[in-house]
């Protein structure tokens, strides 16, 4: 254990666009992302194993994202009664972004989505919503029909893909909070854990201030911060000195 993981030394904000037309209406796909949607991973920097690739996308309805776990030889397992030791995908997120707390509010969620545990030999997929240890408010629950996600098997691992809309999402607004707090644990039994931006030294499935940064980037606004003016402006040119002031 090292005494403060790398990525402590910076605070993290990842920029998230925005995807206006998901989820996808027609065809078996929810998000189809392409590689622009992908989140930077710096888990490498914290010595964490690399075998998940995630994208996130947003839109006025919600939340998208998908993910790609490969290296596999074991099919995946889980347990929905478990969830948080189950192969799967562990989202939190803080619709207000309150970093400044050391407790969950009512707008920090937490969000599972397993590869396998569910059914009754615990092989399908599913998603599970839990309660955050030691919130000072709970979240209030989603109806589970209302969040899109689907999850297939690959030879050498998963694909899942998933959409939060917009009333799971408690105090979800753009235009209000364009920023979210959120952290992200991509944990299997066989390949161990990917955690943006934490390592399991520390308590990240409780504590919001330990979240990294997510923008919602608006496709109809400039990213360029306006410049300064300094003074006002005068078309009038300045007068030319005389020639008795140049003398004396």
């Amino acid at each position: 254990m090292q005494p403060v993981p790398s990525r402590f030394l910076i605070r993290l904000a990842r920029k998230c666009l925005n995807h206006p037309s998901v989820p996808l209406a027609k065809g078996d796909a929810l998000l189809d992302l392409s590689s622009e949607f992908t989140i930077a991973n710096l888990c490498g920097l914290d010595g964490q194993e690399e075998f998940a690739e995630l994208r996130i996308c947003w839109n006025a309805q919600g939340i998208g994202f998908q993910a790609t776990i490969t290296g596999k030889k074991q099919p995946p397992e889980g347990d929905n009664t478990r969830p948080r030791s189950s192969d799967g995908i562990t989202i939190w997120i803080d619709t207000r972004d309150s970093r400044s707390s050391h407790r969950a509010t009512r707008y920090c969620h937490q969000f599972h989505f397993l590869a396998s545990g569910a059914g009754p030999d615990r092989e399908d997929p599913c998603f599970v919503q839990s309660k955050i240890h030691r919130a000072l408010q709970d979240a209030p629950f989603c109806n589970p029909s209302e969040i899109m996600f689907r999850c297939t098997n690959e030879p050498s691992g998963y694909f899942m893909e998933a959409f939060l809309p917009s009333q799971a999402l408690a105090g979800y607004d753009s235009e209000e909070c364009p920023r979210l707090g959120i952290c992200i644990q991509v944990h299997d039994r066989e390949l161990g854990d990917q955690i943006y931006d934490s390592t399991l030294d520390f308590p990240f499935s409780e504590d919001p201030s330990l979240w990294s940064q997510l923008i919602l980037v608006h496709p109809d606004r400039d990213e360029k911060p306006a410049k300064k003016k300094v003074g006002k402006s005068s078309s009038r040119k300045a007068d030319k000195p005389n020639k008795k002031e140049l003398e004396s």
